[in-house]
């Protein structure tokens, strides 16, 4: 393999070996991928036949979230935010460190890993192209949630006001930019869980060990991040800007910690990643 690359045999470009959209399509044969994408899906429409058959309503505690429940059978982009506010704080943490957690851990268990590297794939390439299609796959299916909910939701509910619990409402059309916005934000603070479960499914090759140590980063952030006795220390925490989002619901909107949420994403998802890289182009694949 080294004397073929190093003398640039005829014909050989590191560029085209394993294309972005052959990755695509194996992983959209996959299993995991289907059921990700497909209850993703369903999702909403669960919580829908929940709201329909669910019978009577219980009595508020005034919190924040029994105010979104209230307000999420008004109207169609109450109902997506509703379901993007039951799913933001596990699921979407779940299926983001699934897709890419397993992706590069899997083919290790299979054994599979070093024949790739061996057509040969640069390794660089090889995990950049696992990365960018995980964080595909990611992004396709916070979208599928938020349009199955708001077409849902829009068609049971009716095309309203997007509903605030802590202001005046906001009418559809810039409602709906509101949306789209927590939704980018959503988006950027799953970052976090992408780089995180990419650098464990490099440093492993258990997928499960990859996407569940991911998920269990995540909650011990949130776990400790409840705990107002760290003081300024909190804002460290990968997860201390999570609900930032909310603030997008206010008139006018609050961005401030918006901006540090997503720097705060970013600078941990590019430090993890850059550690996978390091790793990986360094380390022995006997897998």
């Amino acid at each position: 393999m080294s004397v073929a690359t190093e003398s640039g045999a005829t014909g050989y470009r590191p560029s085209r070996t394993m294309p972005v959209w052959a990755e695509v399509r194996r992983q959209a044969s996959r299993r995991r991928t289907q059921l990700a994408l497909g209850f993703m899906a369903v999702l909403p429409l669960i919580v829908l036949a929940a709201f329909e058959f669910g019978g009577g309503e219980d009595e508020e505690s005034g919190g924040a979230f029994d105010s979104l429940v209230g307000l999420a059978t008004s109207g169609g982009l109450n109902f997506a935010l509703f379901c993007l506010a039951v799913s933001a704080g596990f699921l979407l943490v779940v299926v983001v460190a699934l897709f890419c957690g397993d992706t590069v851990a899997s083919e290790a268990s299979w054994g599979s890993l070093r024949y790739l590297l061996a057509v040969p794939v640069p390794r660089a390439r090889l995990l950049a192209v696992k990365l960018i299609v995980a964080l595909a796959y990611s992004a396709v299916a916070l979208l599928v949630l938020t349009g199955v909910a708001l077409i849902a939701g829009t068609l049971r509910y009716g095309w309203n006001p997007l509903g605030s619990t802590v202001a005046a409402e906001i009418a559809p059309g810039p409602g709906l930019l509101r949306l789209l916005a927590i939704v980018g934000f959503l988006a950027i603070s799953m970052l976090v869980v992408a780089g995180l479960s990419f650098l464990l499914g490099v440093l492993t090759d258990a997928p499960l060990g990859a996407v569940g140590g991911a998920v269990m980063l995540w909650i011990l952030s949130s776990i400790l991040d409840q705990i107002t006795a760290l003081g300024t220390i909190r804002y460290l925490l990968p997860t201390h800007f999570s609900d930032a989002w909310m603030g997008l619901l206010s008139t006018p909107a609050q961005v401030d910690d918006l901006v540090k949420g997503a720097i705060s994403a970013i600078a941990y998802a590019t430090l993890c990643w850059g550690v996978a890289f390091w790793r990986f182009t360094r380390k022995d694949v006997t897998s």
